[in-house]
């Protein structure tokens, strides 16, 4: 899952950032709306998380834009403002919540999950294939029965693959997905990370369950 975080308070920004990677989100930032309008129409974002106090365009025009751009990502408004008003006029501006300042990371945390399941047909917590599982909640990757240990970046990967069952991902679309904006697509990065994951859930397994097509991308599937 990949999430656009538009905040021109870095140190907030950063707080976010960090927070949501530790939970094996792909985090990309920008400090103006400008630079956030920007990148939302530019990138394909999960989620976007959007301050309404923003230097150059403030955050309630940058919404309004996207939404006209047929831009239906959900969005998060964060903002100082508390008053009624200012949470309906958000709204009625195409903004999925509302959260004021400060706030609990975990609050923002949970209410991130419960816009990325609602935007997704399958509300499942659990993912499939064959006899690989992974929890959405508890972060618990087993294949027949036995837990497997990943790091964070790994588990996006595997996320990734499972909710893309079956299709062809390129190498551009997992850089997309799971890495940032700052990720170097011409580095053997993601072939790497796909080696390390193939080991943990494939190399002790008669059947394998993540394919190279080679010169296209990766497949997953029983």
């Amino acid at each position: 899952m990949r999430i656009l975080v538009v905040e021109d308070e870095k140190k907030v920004a950063g707080f976010i950032k960090k927070g949501l990677e530790e939970e094996t989100y792909a985090v990309d930032v920008a400090y103006d709306g400008e630079e956030g309008l920007h990148m939302a129409r530019e990138n394909q974002y999960d989620l976007i998380i959007l301050d309404l106090m923003l230097p150059r365009i403030e955050g309630l025009e940058v919404l309004r834009q996207i939404r006209e751009g047929t831009i239906d990502t959900p969005v998060i408004l964060l903002t100082a403002k508390d008053s009624v008003e200012d949470k309906v006029r958000g709204l009625n501006k195409g903004a999925d919540d509302y959260m004021t300042k400060p706030f609990a990371f975990s609050e923002l945390l949970a209410r991130v999950r419960v816009l990325l399941r609602r935007g997704k047909a399958d509300t499942k917590t659990v993912l499939q294939i064959d006899d690989l599982t992974l929890d959405l909640v508890s972060h618990k990757v087993n294949r027949n029965g036995e837990e497997i240990e990943l790091t964070g970046k790994e588990y996006s990967l595997l996320e990734y693959f499972m909710r893309n069952k079956g299709k062809v991902l390129t190498r551009t679309m997992i850089a997309e997905h799971v890495w940032d904006y700052n990720f170097d697509t011409f580095t053997n990065v993601i072939d790497v990370y796909i080696n390390h994951l193939r080991k943990k859930i494939d190399k002790n397994y008669p059947k394998k369950l993540l394919h190279t097509m080679r010169g296209v991308g990766y497949v997953m599937k029983d």
